[in-house]
C-alpha cells in the first residue's frame, strides 16, 4: 500500500526536510515536492538537507537530490514553483494518494486545502510555532477543513464591519466616518508614483489620525498623549540643516536615526516602492509587495514607519539592524519540533491509507502543558459555518468560447438542476448574478476577464474578473422555504466543442428524481430544538451517489463569504448575524496510539 502511494509534499522548509526524509525512508513509491523558495543562510540550522554550498539554490531541487540518497528506489519529482500556479490544477491534485502540507504561509495553506477538497484527496496539515506543533487530517465530507477553525469562534472583523451599512442604522455616524476614511485612502492610493505621495501617506498616519486620537480626551487623562508630526516642518528643518546623503544614511543601520532621518528614509523608501508598483502593473492587475526582511525597500519603509510611530507615542526608537532582527525572527523555529511533527504526519498517513478516518486524530505538541507532551482530539466533522467545507461540490464541463452566464444560470442551474429564481452566483470577490443583478447574463464566460482564483460569495459588484478553465463558482440558494446547501462548481474547459448546450454537468445523475424539476444538490434539513426553535441544518454527508457530497451548510441564516486571497468572510447584503454557541468535545482521553505495522 505504501509503495503504490503517490505523494505530494508542499513545502521543503523546516517541516518539509524532516517529512521528506521520513517519507523516503518509509518507502513511499513516488513523491512530488513543490516549493518556490531558495535556500538562505538562516535555513541551515534546522533544514538539515541543505548545506552552505546550496545557498541561493532551489529548496525543492536540492531536497530531492539530498533525500534520494536515503532511498534510491523512491521516485522523486521536484517542482521549483508556486503551488498556486495554473499548472497545479484540480486534475493534477487528483493524481495523488495523499497531500502533505509543510508550509509556513497561511494563504498557500488555504489554497491547498481548497484544492484537496475539490479533488477529493486527503490532506495532512501540519505546522509549528516555536516548541508547539500541530497535525490535522483533512478529508472531504468526513472532517473539518483547514478554513473551518477560523469560523468556530464567532464573526470575523470583516463580517462585523459589514453587518449594517444602512443610513438609518444606529451606527450611521460611524459608517459616515468609515466612508470618509475610505475616500481619503482612495485619494492616497491614486497619488502613488507622484511627488505628493509620501507626504499624503505621512500626514494621514502621523498627523490626521493622531489628531483624531487626541480628540478623545478621556483616553489621555491618565496616559501620555501622542504628538502629531508635521511633514512640512520636518522637511524644512532637513533643508535648512542637511544631514547625511540618503545613500550613506542607509549604511549606518546600527544606530537609531533621528526624527528628520527617519522622515528622509520614509520618503525615499516610499518613492522606491511606488516605482516598483508601477512597473509591476504591466504584468499584474493588482500588484502586491510583501514585506521581506531581506528586501531593502520594504525593510527601510518598515523601519522608518515603526520609528516614526514610536516617536509619536514617546517610545524608544530602534536601529534598522535591530528592527530587521525583530521582524525577521518573531517566532523561533525549533528543529526538534519540526522532527516530531513530521513523524506524527507519517503515522497519521498510515490511517489515511487504510481509510481509517475515525481513528485519525488532531494532535497537538505542547511541551509546557501541565499533563503531557502530546495531546490529541478526535477529528472534527465538517463545520456548518465554514465557506469551504460546508458545501456540495461538482464538476462542470464548459465550452468557454460560446457559453454565456445565461447558459449557466437558465439552462443548467434552473432547467437541469431545478433551482428557482432566488439564487446568487459568485466568482471570487465578484457578484456575477442574483435576481437584481442580471446585466451579465448575455456575456460569454470567456469574456468576463482574468481568472482571480476560487469563486465564492462576495458583496462586490462584478468588475471584469471572469471565468476560465479550472476556476470555481459558488451558487447560493436563497429560497426562503426550502433552500439547498451551497454549491461550488469547478469549471473545466472542454477541449472540443460540446454538442447542443455549451454547459454540461459531470457526475450528475442522468435521470431526474420523481419531484422534477429536481436537483442532485441536497436541501438544508430543518430540525426543531427542544425550545421549539427551528434551525436549518444540512443533511449530514448527503450524497447523490455520484461523488457530490454536501458536507454541511449555514445554520439557520443566509451567510455569504469571500474566498479571495486577501478578503475573508464578507456578507452579500446588510444582514445581521445570529449568535452561535460552540460545543467542544472533551471526552477524548488524549492518548495517542502508535501502530506497530
Amino acid at each position: 500500500m505504501v509503495k503504490e502511494a503517490r505523494i505530494l509534499m508542499v513545502g521543503a522548509g523546516g517541516i518539509g526536510c524532516e517529512l521528506l526524509k521520513n517519507l523516503v525512508l518509509t518507502g513511499f513509491g513516488e513523491i512530488h515536492i513543490v516549493d518556490l523558495d531558495t535556500i538562505d543562510l538562516s535555513n541551515l540550522n534546522r533544514q538539515f538537507l541543505f548545506r552552505q554550498e546550496h545557498i541561493k539554490k532551489s529548496k525543492a531541487l536540492v531536497a530531492k537530490e539530498a533525500a534520494h540518497v536515503f532511498n534510491p528506489n523512491v521516485k522523486l519529482e521536484a517542482h521549483h514553483a508556486n503551488i498556486k500556479d495554473a499548472q497545479f490544477n484540480v486534475a493534477w491534485f487528483k493524481g495523488f494518494t495523499i497531500v502533505f502540507n509543510a508550509l509556513d504561509n497561511l494563504e498557500a495553506r488555504r489554497h491547498v486545502n481548497k484544492m484537496c477538497l475539490a479533488a477529493d484527496v486527503p490532506l495532512i496539515e501540519s505546522g509549528t510555532t516555536g516548541f508547539n506543533g500541530q497535525v490535522q487530517v483533512i478529508k472531504k465530507g468526513v472532517t473539518a477543513c483547514y478554513d473551518s477553525f477560523s469560523e468556530m469562534f464567532g464573526t470575523s472583523e470583516e463580517e462585523s464591519a459589514q453587518m449594517d451599512h444602512s443610513e438609518d442604522s444606529e451606527n450611521a455616524k460611524e459608517i459616515e466616518k468609515l466612508r470618509q476614511e475610505s475616500e481619503a485612502l482612495k485619494k492616497i492610493r491614486n497619488a502613488m508614483g507622484t511627488p505628493e505621495f509620501p507626504q499624503l501617506v505621512f500626514d494621514k498616519v502621523y498627523k490626521d489620525d493622531i489628531n483624531r486620537l487626541l480628540s478623545m480626551e478621556e483616553m489621555w487623562k491618565s496616559r501620555r498623549p501622542p504628538r502629531p508630526l508635521s511633514y512640512t516642518e520636518i522637511s524644512e528643518k532637513w533643508k535648512l540643516n542637511p544631514q547625511l546623503p540618503i545613500e550613506q544614511l542607509l549604511k549606518e543601520d546600527q544606530r537609531a536615526w533621528t526624527l528628520e532621518e527617519n522622515v528622509a528614509v520614509f520618503r525615499d523608501s516610499l518613492e522606491r516602492l511606488g516605482k516598483r508598483v508601477e512597473s509591476m502593473k504591466a504584468s499584474s492587475t493588482e500588484p502586491v509587495i510583501t514585506f521581506d526582511k531581506d528586501d531593502d525597500d520594504t525593510l527601510d519603509f518598515v523601519s522608518a514607519s515603526a520609528n516614526l510611530r514610536s516617536i509619536v507615542f514617546g517610545i524608544e526608537t530602534k536601529s534598522r539592524f535591530d528592527i530587521k532582527q525583530m521582524a525577521g525572527n518573531i517566532i523561533p523555529a525549533i528543529a526538534t519540533t519540526n522532527a516530531i511533527v513530521a513523524g506524527l504526519c507519517v503515522l497519521q498517513s498510515f490511517k489515511v491509507l487504510r481509510g481509517e478516518y475515525s481513528s485519525a486524530r488532531e494532535i497537538f505538541l505542547s511541551p509546557f502543558a501541565p499533563q503531557r507532551l502530546l495531546s490529541s482530539d478526535k477529528s472534527r466533522p465538517p463545520n456548518p459555518d465554514c465557506p469551504v467545507c460546508s458545501v456540495a461540490q461538482a464538476l462542470v464541463l464548459v465550452d468557454i468560447s460560446r457559453a454565456t452566464l445565461g447558459d449557466l444560470v437558465k439552462d443548467f442551474l434552473r432547467m437541469e438542476l431545478g433551482y428557482g429564481e432566488e439564487i446568487v452566483v459568485n466568482h471570487g470577490a465578484d457578484l456575477l448574478y442574483d435576481v437584481e443583478e442580471t446585466d451579465n447574463l448575455t456575456k460569454k464566460l470567456g469574456e468576463l476577464g482574468k481568472l482571480s482564483g476560487f469563486l465564492v460569495i462576495s458583496v462586490a459588484h462584478q468588475d471584469g474578473t471572469g471565468i476560465k478553465g479550472d476556476s470555481f463558482l459558488t451558487i447560493i440558494d436563497e429560497d426562503d422555504e426550502n433552500p439547498r446547501v451551497n454549491l461550488v462548481l469547478n469549471i473545466q474547459e472542454s477541449s472540443s466543442p460540446i454538442a447542443d448546450k455549451p454547459v454540461k454537468g459531470v457526475n450528475f445523475p442522468p435521470e431526474p428524481a420523481a419531484d422534477a424539476p429536481s436537483s442532485p444538490i441536497p436541501r438544508r434539513q430543518k430540525v426543531v430544538e427542544s425550545n421549539g426553535a427551528s434551525n436549518e441544518l444540512p443533511q449530514p454527508n448527503a450524497t447523490n451517489g455520484n461523488g457530490i457530497v454536501a458536507k454541511s451548510a449555514e445554520s439557520g441564516k443566509k451567510r455569504t463569504f469571500s474566498d479571495v486571497e486577501d478578503v475573508e468572510h464578507q456578507t452579500k447584503r446588510s444582514k445581521a448575524m445570529t449568535n452561535e454557541t460552540v460545543v467542544l468535545d472533551d471526552t477524548v482521553d488524549g492518548a495517542i496510539l502508535i501502530d506497530d505495522d
